[in-house]
């Protein structure tokens, strides 16, 4: 029968320093494991980035706006994976920290073309140091071949 294990064995388990508690399957589990790797990369990045106030969301707008000048709050909105209602939110924070702005579009005026500032593009070249500075410390306890690894698997996985 499936689950059941030998007499005399234990399922791999990973103590929670907040609980001493037996986890049971969950450190076998993918998405859980995802779920840690995930709290613990944002707080590492929220350390890295504290005094300069931006979340992961911000800089990934950041950076496809500065990659796309002039791309539309839709193509935002299917690039970062958000509905449109988060990227309005996104949009006018960085509008209101002056880091971005919504022009007309010059080929359908219906929709706005999203730029950075000069501010926006600046704030964003200390911030790609900081994140790739950020990144090999997290990854630093894999070998080159495993980040690539890791990244591979993890491109697969957010397109299955």
């Amino acid at each position: 029968m499936a689950g059941k294990r030998k007499a005399g064995t234990q399922a791999p388990s990973i103590a929670s320093s907040e609980c001493g508690c037996d986890l049971d399957i969950l450190p076998t589990l993918t998405g859980y494991l995802l779920r840690r790797a995930q709290v613990a990369v944002y707080q590492d990045f929220a350390r890295a980035t504290g005094a300069l106030d931006v979340r992961p969301a911000q800089f990934a707008a950041l950076v496809v706006i500065g990659a796309n000048p002039g791309l539309s709050q839709r193509a935002l909105s299917g690039a970062l994976n958000i509905d449109r209602s988060g990227v309005v939110m996104l949009l006018d924070w960085l509008e209101t920290r002056g880091l971005a702005v919504r022009r007309p579009s010059s080929v359908d005026r219906r929709t706005h073309a999203v730029h950075l500032t000069p501010e926006g593009e600046t704030l964003l070249a200390q911030l790609k140091r900081t994140v790739r500075a950020h990144d090999d410390a997290v990854t630093g306890s894999l070998s080159p071949d495993e980040k690539s690894l890791l990244i591979a698997l993890l491109r697969r996985l957010s397109h299955s």
